[in-house]
């Protein structure tokens, strides 16, 4: 998250790093999970010893400007390893801190917040809650204002386990391997008004009037980034989409506060001719299909299956593979420490096989950034099969 010059906001010391350092001290005495450590207990569960070793925090400076980064701030960002230093045994899963932030001085009075989190103790939602509980204290308030709750059990494997739905993105059976892949690069595609406005017109109007913002891009980008692929015309390719069980129409019911993990990345699968040479509301009707998959019943299932099987490796391994997270209505860009709101706030980059929706810095026009990951010769491909479709 990058932030601009505005110390106008707090009446305390304007330094972000001394504002911010506290406030993280403060707040872990409410999530105190988080101060702990990773163990492994029996058939590979992971299990948070709460010890109280504490996170890692980094301070730094850097001789730039906010203005003169531009949009090397955006993902991919080229200077992520000065904004976010690996420090030495710092990045194991077992026994290493779950948490890595850095706040980087810039010459012009800003500063840059990095954090770098183990996923297994929560998801972007509870991430957002705690650094929303950081930046409430930051600004005076002795505790956050949601209490936080970490009561796993509520998320626990039923007695007996039951899986009672089908689970295609934990299904290592099928050959989802690339026999082209190499190298990759990262660019970063920006879908405002304009481009939805073309995507939907490749709709039927059954479908144009109903596909969400996510719907459109995410069939877009699946369909673009296969036709780069160029692969057998019979192999199978798969998209997952994370999904929070918090969602409206998901009624998983958790308490408020709770910030461990709840979401999972419901997969559909088809053909790479089908997919290739279908329209695109083809696409469409299987993103949506991955995403009305998830439930509480769809969940528990879930859970149940890794109980069941053991904790099982990420299928998703090849170019066929593809996941989208949407991070733009995670509240991330609302953290405020006491400097007001980030002018950008999402990840440094992505993946091979994740491509992270976020926000871009042209708030008016509401602009949607897609990372992609490809080897260079597809990746070309990749933006003429774009151009085609949005104009």
């Amino acid at each position: 998250m990058s932030y601009k010059n505005n110390h106008s906001i707090l009446s305390k010391p304007n330094d972000p790093v001394e504002v911010i350092r506290d406030a993280l001290s403060k707040a872990l005495q409410f999530y105190y999970p988080l101060a702990g450590r990773l163990r492994e207990g029996p058939n590979k569960k992971l299990m948070v010893d709460c010890t109280g070793e504490g996170i890692l925090f980094v301070e730094a400076n850097a001789e730039v400007t906010l203005d003169e980064l531009g949009d090397a701030i955006l993902p991919p960002c080229p200077f992520l390893d000065g904004f976010l230093f690996n420090v030495p045994g710092s990045d194991g899963i077992l026994g290493s801190p779950l948490c890595l932030i850095q706040v980087t001085r810039l010459s012009c009075g800003g500063f840059i917040f990095a954090l770098r989190l183990n996923h297994t103790i929560c998801d972007a939602l509870g991430l957002v809650q705690f650094l929303n509980a950081v930046g409430e204290i930051a600004q005076g308030k002795y505790a956050p204002s949601i209490t936080p709750v970490w009561e796993r059990e509520l998320l626990s494997a039923r007695d007996p386990p039951r899986i009672s739905c089908t689970h295609e993105e934990f299904d290592d059976s099928i050959d989802h391997s690339y026999p082209n892949y190499g190298a990759t690069v990262q660019q970063c595609y920006c879908f405002g008004p304009k481009e939805i406005k073309s995507l939907r017109e490749h709709l039927p109007p059954h479908l144009s009037t109903c596909s969400s913002t996510f719907e459109l891009i995410t069939a877009c980008v699946w369909k673009c980034r296969t036709i780069s692929l160029d692969m057998d015309p019979e192999q199978i390719v798969r998209l997952s989409c994370v999904v929070t069980a918090l969602g409206k129409h998901n009624n998983v019911c958790l308490p408020l506060g709770y910030y461990g993990n709840t979401f999972t990345y419901p997969a559909v699968v088809s053909t790479a001719e089908r997919l290739c040479n279908s329209p695109l509301g083809y696409a469409v009707e299987l993103v949506k299909k991955s995403k009305a998959k998830m439930s509480e019943e769809y969940l528990r299932s879930a859970i149940d299956f890794v109980e069941v099987r053991g904790r099982p490796p990420f299928a998703l391994e090849g170019m066929s593979d593809f996941l989208v997270s949407d991070n733009t209505r995670t509240g991330l860009g609302e953290i405020d420490f006491g400097f007001g709101k980030p002018v950008y706030a999402g990840v440094a980059k992505s993946t091979d096989l994740i491509s992270f929706y976020v926000r871009s810095t042209n708030k008016e026009e509401r602009e949607i950034l897609v990372p992609v990951c490809l080897p260079i010769l597809s990746m070309e491909i990749f933006q003429q099969e774009l151009k085609k479709m949005i104009g």
